[in-house]
């Protein structure tokens, strides 16, 4: 009988070491505008404003305007004091406000980026910090180049304390580098410039591989199979197609079917992607080439508040996010997500400060946030209108609390669900005409039961 005890101890000591989870930050888009000023006229407090009216300003910010640095600031420490030994913190660029290039300059892009690597250093001295560049972390904003420059030195020199040897060579390259994931053996991670992909960049039109990165991050992909590593990916601008507005992707189409094609091929290695951008709470879906889910992409939210200016999107501001994960340490799977966030309203009247939103097994009732998880979700958001309005609501942070109605379900759904150019198109149509995608009836029963279980 003692024996079977200390066998069952072992054992139960082996299960308690497997089920502690790590945890790391993941912060995006924070868009310093130094220009902002309270008690400047309302079409004066902020730059990033483009003289749109600041009608609520105060400490923390206000919705038309990118971030001031108490916002920088706030975010930073309540990072700390919420979870302040992380395993690691990714950090996924946008530094610079939304202003004209003519505002800004090299040396202004370089301050900002300096100023807020400045800040994650003090406030985190011993934390590994893996960095992606925004498309607003170059000037002029989007250009980045496929061939070594000033600003990729100048930025991985500032960076040289995270950047190991190797990926600063890279890094002066392109902007992209590999990594160990805290130099541990079976775990890596890959950081790349999907800014070279946008649309918006005029220096990688007709580009077949923008400074070979797509050759580079296949052959990293390749070699973590060989060598039986786990990947996460980062980056700033996504693929697929923004969720509040309808049809309006971010890659070239070339460059987003080789993205895709390229996930399909590793996904076995692939164990998480982490990107921003946007500014909202989102995710994308990956599928194999029989609808399988097999990898997903979170979308974190922005530090910054900034009401989009993009033609088409209404009212699209956001509260200040920032993100917490927990994910398996022995297999890197991604387990719960957590994000905390700033009610700029109440914050800027002094009634509150950094608090959870949600957590994502909680809100939305999954057991972890893996491909099959978040497949899930994503069927029952396009089913059940309750649950597809806390997504909604979620989406911009809770800042947004209108009815998600019929045409903002089909925005909603097929850009999480269709990352691919002619997949995101077929999905329009069939949701539009009201056919669910993909809702056979084992999925149905499957939904069905998962429903019962999580109410249970």
């Amino acid at each position: 009988m003692a024996v079977f005890k200390s066998i069952f101890f072992l054992l139960l000591l082996d299960i308690c070491k497997c089920a502690i989870p790590g945890t790391f930050w993941h912060i995006t888009d924070q868009h310093w505008d130094p220009t902002y000023e309270l008690g400047s006229k309302p079409e004066a407090v902020c730059a990033s404003s483009g003289q749109r009216p600041a009608v609520n300003p105060g400490p923390f910010g206000d919705y038309v305007c990118d971030s001031p640095w108490h916002l920088i600031n706030s975010s930073v420490y309540s990072m700390k004091q919420i979870m302040p030994d992380p395993d690691f913190i990714l950090w996924t660029g946008d530094d610079t406000p939304h202003v004209p290039d003519q505002d800004l300059g090299v040396e202004k892009v370089l301050h900002i980026v300096r100023n807020l690597t400045h800040i994650i250093k003090k406030v985190f001295p011993d934390t590994k910090v893996y960095s992606a560049l925004g498309n607003h972390d170059y000037q002029p904003k989007s250009q980045f180049p496929a061939s070594s420059s000033y600003i990729y030195h100048q930025i991985a020199e500032m960076w040289s304390d995270w950047l190991e040897p190797s990926s600063q060579v890279t890094f002066k390259k392109g902007g992209y580098y590999t990594e160990r994931l805290l130099n541990r053996i079976g775990y890596r991670i890959m950081v790349l410039n999907t800014n070279l992909y946008y649309d918006q960049n005029k220096l990688t039109d007709n580009m077949e591989d923008p400074a070979d990165q797509f050759h580079w991050a296949e052959q990293v992909l390749t070699d973590a199979a060989h060598n039986k590593e786990r990947v996460y990916i980062i980056g700033h601008v996504p693929p697929g197609f923004f969720e509040k507005k309808r049809s309006k992707p971010w890659f070239r189409p070339e460059f987003n079917q080789r993205y895709v094609d390229m996930v399909q091929k590793h996904h076995p290695v692939i164990q998480g992607q982490f990107f921003g951008h946007h500014h909202t709470d989102s995710f994308r879906m990956f599928y194999d080439s029989e609808d399988h889910p097999i990898s997903t992409m979170f979308l974190s939210p922005g530090v910054t508040p900034w009401k989009t200016t993009l033609p088409g999107v209404t009212d699209g501001a956001n509260n200040p996010g920032i993100r917490s994960i927990e994910y398996d340490t022995q297999t890197l799977l991604v387990q719960d997500l957590v994000t905390y966030y700033l009610n700029l309203t109440r914050s800027n009247l002094g009634r509150g400060g950094w608090e959870k939103e949600y957590r994502l097994t909680e809100s939305f009732r999954v057991p972890d946030a893996s491909p099959g998880s978040m497949h899930w979700v994503l069927q029952r958001m396009a089913g059940d209108r309750c649950y597809l309005q806390k997504y909604y609501d979620f989406n911009s942070v809770s800042y947004d609390l209108s009815e998600c109605d019929a045409a903002c379900r089909v925005d909603h759904v097929c850009a999480a669900r269709a990352v691919e150019f002619d997949g995101y198109r077929d999905c329009v149509d069939e949701e539009g005409a009201g056919v669910v995608h993909g809702a056979s009836t084992a999925v149905l029963i499957s939904m069905a039961i998962s429903m019962f279980w999580w109410s249970w």
